[in-house]
């Protein structure tokens, strides 16, 4: 949906026509939470940084900009912040907590911009029927749906950084510790670029408002059960494009804006040029990966 139009809501609640104003621009707001996100991050890994006192390199390609920052930048990071929670490696209940917790903001701040042409179109077709004097359910519901549908990804993420983190694949920073991991990271989410199963999520993702008049709810489950659904099809889209991030660094903000970005833009176009661009191009890194770590590896005639 490249175009949303725009009317005065008025027979929703103030609070619902509120939600929907703000989803009304999906591009603006999409800018918005990826340049907080951005912020956050940075501060975020400023004081993991600091903590840890390495090199930002080892967080991730492209996280080497971070060195390129004055020292002064320490001054930030006295508190222990992060690392400190999970010493030598060992998470606990704080430590997954603490991971849960950002991965729920991540793919929350990655996620919802994608979402507004859907939320927005929600609340068109709820406050055409609130003038019909007909029963609807508030936007917040759906939204709420579609959440729980991240949130469930959010946990099994961090259950699977637990996991790879365990078997060395993974190192405490974060970030990849193999490039053949990394390279099949990124084989995989660029081959499902050109999947029948992404081209079908993605059509729903960009065209909701079939969806919505052939499956309108009246009650708050039933709303809550089309922003479920609604949350399937965005996970369907997009899961490959999360799991980048375990490739390239779960705190490389770098990477997770132009992800987003990157998520955003493809469901409001009408063509899968960019789709496909994005799949060749994450297959030719995943290439690369693996030949760097082959070459890293090979052995070199003696002089």
């Amino acid at each position: 949906m490249t175009e949303l139009s725009r009317h005065p809501l008025d027979h929703l609640s103030p609070a619902a026509a509120r939600l929907a104003a703000v989803f009304a621009r999906p591009k603006v707001l999409a800018v918005l939470c990826i340049v907080a996100l951005t912020g956050l991050g940075w501060l975020y890994l400023g004081l993991l940084i600091g903590e840890m006192g390495g090199p930002a390199a080892w967080l991730g390609p492209g996280m080497s900009l971070l060195d390129l920052l004055p020292r002064a930048w320490n001054v930030l990071c006295s508190p222990t912040f992060g690392i400190s929670l999970m010493p030598e490696g060992e998470w606990g209940v704080t430590g997954f907590l603490l991971v849960g917790l950002m991965w729920m903001a991540m793919t929350l701040a990655m996620m919802l911009p994608s979402a507004a042409p859907m939320i927005y179109t929600y609340a068109e077709i709820a406050d055409t029927a609130a003038k019909k004097h007909e029963k609807v359910v508030s936007p917040f519901i759906l939204t709420a749906g579609y959440a729980a549908v991240w949130f469930a990804f959010a946990a099994t993420a961090t259950l699977a950084q637990f996991a790879l983190t365990e078997v060395a694949l993974l190192n405490p920073s974060m970030a990849s510790a193999s490039g053949l991991f990394s390279g099949a990271v990124f084989i995989v989410a660029g081959v499902y670029q050109f999947s029948a199963l992404k081209n079908a999520c993605l059509i729903q993702c960009r065209s909701p408002f079939p969806f919505f008049f052939t499956n309108w709810q009246t009650t708050p489950s039933g709303v809550f059960r089309l922003g479920l659904k609604q949350g399937l099809f965005c996970f369907g889209c997009c899961w490959a494009m999360m799991l980048v991030m375990f490739a390239v660094g779960i705190m490389n903000v770098v990477w997770m804006a132009a992800l987003g970005v990157l998520m955003t833009i493809e469901k409001m176009t009408i063509t899968n040029r960019l789709t496909h661009a994005i799949g060749v191009f994450a297959i030719a890194a995943g290439l690369a990966f693996i030949a760097s770590a082959f070459m890293a590896h090979w052995p070199v005639a003696a002089n």
